[in-house]
Order: C-alpha cells, then sequence, then structure tokens
C-alpha cells in the first residue's frame, strides 16, 4: 500500500527542505496553491512545474514517489477535466451534442486545471514527505496562535489535523489488509458491473470502522496514560528555530511571484 498512497507519509532525511523550519514549509506550501491561480499560460505553468521539480530534487526524495502519489487520484482529476471540457462555453466549437460542447478554450482550460492539479498535490506530498507529523503539528498551531485570543482550541485544532494526516495512511494499510482477506476468502473486488463493484466495497467498511474506532480508543488511553491534559500549560520539548534559509523561502517565494506576473497573460 505504500506505493499507492504516499500522500501523510514521513520520509526522513538530511535534505535543504528536510531541514527547513516546519512553519516556512507549511507557510510556502499555502501559498504556493494560491500563487498557481495565477499561471494563465502553457509558460507560466511550466515555469511552475520547473519550480516544483527544483523542490523535488532539492529534497532528495525520488520523483517516483510523488507519481505513485498522484494515482490514486487520477480518476478524480480525469473527471473534473472532463467536466470542464464537456461545459466550458467559448472559443471555436470542435464537437458538440446535446448539452455537452467541446470548444478549443473548454480544452486548454481542461489542460490548465490538470497541471494544477498535479502541481498542488506533488506541492502538498512535498510538505507531508518531509515534515514529520509532530512537527507539521507544532506547526500549525504556531502559525494560529493569535486565534487564541478568540479562546480558540488552537491545540487541540492542530493536534486533531496531526493525527488524522498521521492516520491516513495507517488506515490505508488496514483497508488492504482487509481486503486481502476477503480475496482469500473469495471475494472478488475487479469483477461485476459497477454497482456490483460498490457492493462488494460495503462490506469493508464495517470491520474498518470497527477497528478505527478501536485505534482511536487505544490512542485515547494511551495519551491519558502519559498525562495529557490538553494545551492549557504545556511546555515544549521540541522548539521551532527560524534561521537564516527559511526567511530564504519566504524570499524566493516572493521572487517566484514576481516572475509569474512577469509571464502570465
Amino acid at each position: 500500500m505504500m506505493n499507492k498512497l504516499i500522500f501523510g507519509r514521513y520520509i526522513p532525511g538530511d535534505s535543504l527542505i528536510h531541514r527547513l523550519d516546519p512553519r516556512a514549509k507549511l507557510i510556502a506550501s499555502f501559498y504556493f496553491i494560491a500563487v498557481i491561480f495565477f499561471a494563465n499560460n502553457w509558460q507560466s505553468y511550466a515555469f511552475l512545474a520547473l519550480f516544483t521539480l527544483g523542490c523535488i530534487v532539492l529534497s532528495k526524495v525520488k520523483i517516483s514517489f510523488f507519481i505513485r502519489g498522484v494515482k490514486p487520484l487520477i480518476w478524480l482529476i480525469l473527471f473534473t477535466v472532463l467536466l470542464q471540457v464537456l461545459f466550458t462555453t467559448g472559443g471555436n466549437v470542435m464537437w458538440h451534442w446535446w448539452i455537452f460542447t467541446v470548444t478549443d478554450y473548454g480544452l486548454l482550460n481542461g489542460a490548465f486545471i490538470f497541471c494544477r492539479f498535479i502541481l498542488i498535490i506533488f506541492m502538498s506530498t512535498l510538505l507531508t514527505l518531509t515534515t514529520a507529523p509532530l512537527e507539521l503539528s507544532d506547526a500549525i498551531e504556531y502559525i494560529l496562535r493569535p486565534l487564541n485570543v478568540v479562546h480558540f482550541p488552537v491545540h487541540e485544532v492542530s493536534l486533531m489535523l496531526s493525527i488524522a494526516l498521521r492516520f491516513v495512511p495507517t488506515l490505508m494499510d488496514e483497508t488492504e489488509k482487509i481486503m486481502n482477506a476477503q480475496r482469500a476468502r473469495g471475494v472478488d473486488f475487479g469483477e461485476g458491473s459497477l454497482v456490483q463493484k460498490m457492493k462488494a466495497i460495503i462490506p469493508l467498511l464495517i470491520p474498518l470502522f470497527v477497528s478505527s474506532f478501536n485505534r482511536a480508543e487505544d490512542l485515547a488511553t494511551a495519551m491519558e496514560a502519559r498525562g495529557y491534559t490538553g494545551g492549557e500549560g504545556r511546555t515544549k520539548y521540541r522548539k521551532l528555530d527560524w534561521h537564516w534559509r527559511d526567511s530564504m523561502v519566504i524570499v524566493v517565494f516572493a521572487i517566484v511571484t514576481v516572475l509569474l506576473i512577469l509571464i502570465r497573460n
């Protein structure tokens, strides 16, 4: 299952990206997701693709990890692109039937949306592959700290996000084990019509929910046994240190934004 779902996993390393402050990586990732919507031509998307590839090279994580991480979402991406192609109006009509219309403008927008999805997934995957879940939780808590003024449960929210992110691959591994156990009992998840395939997946839900609740109960018991009482008055074992290289990340992304504005139409 490691080959099927990469998002949410952490790969230890000593690259420049690994050594960055998790706050810098988190801010840069969300900033990149916002900036990518400024791209509106092939030149701007090619520029962002080269920048993303450069970040991947600096992380020293194999590109195959990112490609395998896209595979579980490829059908969702293609479905979104198909909707964009079939229902976008404007430009020269290349094909039309009933309510469906394919135009050159729709094809172009579909290609841009495909590139946008891939780049966002790559950058999000880069964040999780190079940042430990506990570091990511600390970064989220630090960034949301100003909300303590309005009594927002910052610590609890960051803890929930961290646990959810950490247990995504664990639940996928558990699903794979249950599917293998049912395959050994003669269940075939790949045959039949779409409705039959969906019915074959339903028996997976009950043991998966039971396993999830058991894991949640075990986690709660372990946290209580270690004296966890919430974020009030807690000290930090891990201190986040902002270095010059973290400031350079912000500068680099600012330069990328300026270049992107110059390149776009």
